[in-house]
Formats: structure tokens, sequence, C-alpha cells
């Protein structure tokens, strides 16, 4: 993808079939299945893909073991199949992990057992692999740090994990494979009307300064915690739709959560679903459910929700966390949908909704990363009767997203690029010095800075650290210390000077000192 070449076309003044607003979970997943059925398509994303919520998940492609207990069916079968689908889409980017809930009580055997069997019958032919009790040994087998006393078992059961905002990038990729026009760091400022209806948008490219205007046949809501600023261009005093939950996790060394098992607790003090989980080398801890009162790009963790992370992993764990242990901590908010009323976000409904406004614009909300897909189903066919599209059967069930491969290593850091690693490879194959490592304790080399300036629109020191790589949420400190060498790499690619290096380089470092404890 070539920024340059993609505005360029975007600003030719030709109508588009759908004009999508928002570049998170929910915008790519309607762009990639705009485009597959053949609609003219423009994404426009304030910031960059994933900047929100979509790049601040648990990285994990699930049913969802809480919302059976719920009694939610329907978005249990609903995300066990979708994950089958991601699992055979995208095999460079989701792969299989097992979990395990450890037992402590004598009714969680029975209990979880048969709850985790009816979640694999309800995969069916998607399923990975059946669940199974295990005995007190072999539970310490799989989790050699699992606090001992008292354990009578465990269950272990299989999902899947994912990079959420590597796959937010490969949707982008897949979309503008498909013809699509998907824009980063464009932001709309307005929706004006023609005869009554929503057909034209306002944005403001934030690296320029410049307005531009877009016309389309139908506009899509799709921007997350941020979905009732648009319906409020669209229809001001509309009645909010969308509260706000911050989940917040922190970062541990691999040594606290050693072997190939995730931890999974069933039900934490506020009643939540507690996962420590391996990943790129580390292990996440979380999350939390905090009601807030206002949507940010860049939410903040609390004390408290700290504090309730590092209580629960001491539990759990023989090897106790403290502050100090933590190289990352980062919020995500979660857009829930509220009918009003609701004091507990946790009660909150976690499917999607997609809801059309007297002006024609169509707004998707809710749902989760392993359902996007079919979230943006359900809004493309909505959205082609309001545009007036010619129908077309949906085909991304079956789409293989850009890079597919199932050769890979998924404990190789840049299996997540798929057949793009021979691009990679190229580029060192010209510099042989872009081999070497940007940092000692991060996983990522010089040439993926240069392939992410390059091809994948990073425009940011933010981008590249935070989204392209995962080093902000891998260790904060470290990749303060690699942003003056990542923004010397992207500035020798996209022609900035010495002023944009030290601009970059001092905006990182005060966005990556809140994702570290005081």
């Amino acid at each position: 993808m070539n920024r340059e070449r993609l505005l360029e076309r975007a600003t030719d003044g030709h109508e588009y079939d759908l004009i999508v607003v928002g570049g998170g979970a929910s915008g790519l997943g309607v762009a990639v299945e705009a485009a597959s059925r053949g609609y003219d398509t423009l994404l426009l994303e304030q910031a960059d893909y994933a900047q929100g919520t979509s790049s601040r998940s648990t990285k994990l492609i699930h049913g969802g073991v809480r919302y059976l207990k719920q009694g939610n069916i329907s978005l249990v079968l609903e995300a066990l199949h979708e994950r089958g689908l991601l699992i055979q889409n995208a095999p460079h980017l989701v792969h299989h992990l097992s979990f395990v809930v450890p037992l402590y009580d004598w009714w969680e055997g029975p209990f979880y057992g048969i709850g985790l069997k009816v979640y694999d019958l309800m995969a069916g032919k998607l399923g990975l692999a059946p669940s199974e009790r295990l005995s007190p040994e072999e539970t310490r087998a799989h989790i050699p740090t699992i606090e001992p006393h008292g354990l009578r078992g465990g269950v272990i059961y299989f999902d899947g994990q994912f990079d959420d905002s590597r796959l937010a990038v490969t949707l982008a990729r897949t979309a503008a494979d498909l013809g699509a026009t998907p824009l980063n760091h464009i932001g709309v400022v307005g929706i004006d009307h023609e005869d009554g209806l929503a057909r034209r948008v306002r944005a403001r490219d934030a690296l320029t300064g410049i307005e531009h205007e877009f016309r389309g046949r139908v506009i899509v809501n799709a921007t997350g915690v941020f979905t009732d600023r648009i319906r409020e261009f669209d229809e001001p005093g509309a009645a909010p739709l969308v509260r706000a939950s911050q989940g917040v996790h922190i970062v541990l060394d691999r040594s606290f959560l050693p072997g190939d098992s995730a931890i999974m607790v069933p039900e934490t003090d506020d009643g939540r679903v507690l996962f420590a989980v391996p990943w790129h080398g580390c292990v996440i801890v979380g999350t939390t459910d905090t009601p807030v009162p206002e949507a940010s790009l860049e939410p903040r963790p609390l004390e408290e929700e700290i504090d309730f992370l590092l209580t629960h992993a001491v539990r759990y764990l023989t090897k106790d966390p403290t502050p100090s242990d933590v190289l990352s901590c980062f919020a995500g908010l979660r857009p829930l949908v509220s009918e009003g009323g609701e004091q507990n976000t946790a009660a909150l409904s976690r499917d999607h909704t997609v809801l059309v406004s007297p002006s024609g614009l169509v707004t998707v909300t809710g749902g989760k990363w392993t359902t996007y897909r079919r979230m943006g189903e359900d809004c493309v066919n909505q959205a082609a009767q309001v545009g007036g599209l010619e129908p077309h059967a949906s085909r991304t069930s079956e789409l293989r997203l850009h890079g597919w491969s199932d050769a890979l290593d998924p404990s190789d850091p840049q299996s997540v690029y798929g057949t793009d690693i021979a691009g990679l490879k190229e580029l060192i194959d010209q510099r042989p010095k872009l081999g070497e490592f940007v940092h000692p304790s991060l996983p990522y080399k010089q040439c993926e800075v240069v392939w992410a300036a390059r091809v994948e629109m990073a425009r940011h020191v933010e981008d590249v650290l935070a989204r392209r790589t995962r080093a902000l949420l891998l260790n904060a400190r470290a990749s303060i210390e690699a942003a003056p060498l990542v923004a010397r790499l992207m500035a020798e690619e996209l022609g900035q000077n010495e002023a944009w290096i030290e601009a970059e380089v001092e905006a990182y470092r005060e966005l990556a000192a809140g994702y570290l404890l005081a």
C-alpha cells in the first residue's frame, strides 16, 4: 500500500459506493466485505489502523466461555464458527492455544468439565481439540508455576490466539488488494446531506492539515467507542448508543508462565474471566471491566486496575509479580451497546448492532474481534439496501487474507507477515544492516521498520513500535530506547529531516511513559 497513491485516487472527485468511517476491527471488516463484493469502497481512519480498542485486546480469537456461562448461546455459536473460519483464512496470524482452568474446589471439576464439553460440541466440525480433565500432576506439568496449595486438578481446552494490530494491517492490505482505498490518519470532521440523505463526508488529513470532501452512496459508521460522535455529525442530539468499558492488561516476563499453555480463571472478584496468556515471548494478564465516562484514543490504566490484576496473579502463580516486574501495561475501551439504565458494564451486550438513521447513515457497533467478519457481512448487507447497490452474496467466509500461509511457525516473530516474509528478506539482501535488531531486548529487525513505512503506511514512530511491531506492549522501556533508531530509519524512507526525527522521538517518549508503572 502506498498512502500517497491511495490518497490521490481518493481525491479524484468520483462517488464511492461505500464510505467506511473507522479503521478498527469493525471498519476494516466492513471494507474487506464490501470490496470483496465488488463495491467501490473508501475507508477513513482518524489515526492509525487499530490505534484504539482494536490493538488492545487480550489477543484471543475465542467463542467466549464467559458468554456460555451467561447463557448467550447465540453469541458463542457465532463466535466459535467465526473462530474456525479465521484459523482457516489467516493461519499465519491465528493459531491454536491450550488453556488450563485450575480447580481448587470439589464442585469446579464437574461444573467446568461439563461446560467445556458443551463448548467443544458447539464448535462442531470447526472445533480445535477436545477438552479434558487433568490431575493435579498433569495440571502442574502444563502450568509449572501454578499455585499448588489446594490444587485439585484442572480442565484443559483449546481456543485461538492472534496478533490484533497485525490482523488489522493485514485486513487493510486485503481490502487494498481487492480494490478498496483504506486511508489512515484522515479523520472525519463532518457529514453533509443531500435531499435529507447522508451522502458526503468532510475529513481532515492529520499529516498535512488539508481538508477533503468525499461522496458516497452510503456512509458506514464503524468507529467503536467513538460511534456516538459520528452519529452526532449526522443527527445532532441523537440518543447515545454506546457505553465504554475499560479493560486493562499487564505484561510480564515469560518466566512467570513457562510452558505452552495459558491460564483461564472463570470468575474473579468482579465476575470477569481472567487470563494469563503467553504471547510473543511474554505473558499478558488481563482483563478488568471498568465503566468510563468518555472515550479516548489513549486511555490509561487506573491504579486500582493494576492492583486488581497483580492481586489475582499472586493468587494463582507461585512466582508472585510485583509492580517492578511489569514490562508494560495498556488499556483499551470496549464499545458496549447500551439500552440505558445499566450500571454494570459487565452486564451489557457483547453482541454487535447494525442501526440505520433516518438519513441513511449505517452504524455498526459492539461485537468483538472474533466476529469482525460476521459484523462486516451483516453491515454490508444492510448498507447495500440503503445505498441501492447491486446485490452480491458474501464470499469472505472462504476469503484467504493477505499473506496467507500455513507453513509458518507461530513462535517466529516474523510469521505474522505470512508470504511477505520474502519482501523482508529482500530488504536484508539489499542492505545487510537491516537484518540487525532494533534493540537487544526486542524481537524486531530494522527491515521491519522500513517495510512498515514503505508498504504498510506507517507514518509515525508510534505506528511502528505500537502496532506494526508490538514493541510498546512487550517492553515499553526498551521501545523508548529503540525510538531514535526507528525514527532515523523512517526518516530515510519518508524523506524527513532532523527536526522531524527529534519531534517523533519526543512524542513517542511521552506516549510510552504512560505504559510504564511509576
